[in-house]
């Protein structure tokens, strides 16, 4: 049997595609550190947050140097602590969770992002370094307010933080 030399350039062209293809998934699953939301947590009561010490006060505290984690309520229609206030060159860990339906939390700028189930804790590490405000929106469609839940996270210079949320201005 005898295969034309364009046929034999279009296999080997569709045989790398697929190589480059497979490859890419295997990477995107494996080794680029993308996580999904793990089922080791265990679930906690989506009805009774107030009785969750890590969610009956929304609040960010800081656990070491430079180190603060922050507890969030993603609900119909806010985010709660709003606005999220920490210093630059900190490291930030999220626990967020929601009392009602699905929420997404989205730090505009960032590659911070993470589906919010109710009844479920999702953890989300951000490294803000650079002073600024940054949005806070839901990207996962919660109701007909959908489209004004948003929040902010606010990166104040590290001379300027407090963690009562007050600064040296």
């Amino acid at each position: 049997m005898h295969i034309h030399d364009y046929e034999k350039i279009w296999l080997v062209l569709a045989m790398l595609l697929i190589v480059a293809i497979i490859t890419t998934i295997t990477y995107g699953a494996t080794a680029a550190g993308i996580g999904m939301i793990g089922d080791e947590e265990e679930t906690i009561d989506s009805n009774a947050l107030g009785e969750d010490e890590r969610f009956a006060e929304p609040r960010v505290e800081q656990v070491g140097e430079n180190e603060y984690e922050a507890y969030v309520i993603a609900q119909q229609f806010i985010f709660e602590p709003d606005p999220i206030e920490v210093p630059a060159n900190s490291r930030v860990t999220f626990y967020i969770t929601s009392p009602d339906v699905l929420h997404g939390f989205h730090v505009e700028g960032t590659n911070a992002n993470t589906m919010v189930i109710p009844g479920e804790v999702s953890k989300l590490t951000v490294e803000p370094n650079e002073p600024g405000e940054y949005g806070i929106v839901c990207n996962e469609y919660c109701g007909s307010g959908h489209h004004t839940m948003e929040g902010l996270l606010i990166v104040h210079p590290e001379d300027e933080f407090e963690l009562d949320g007050d600064s040296d201005e």
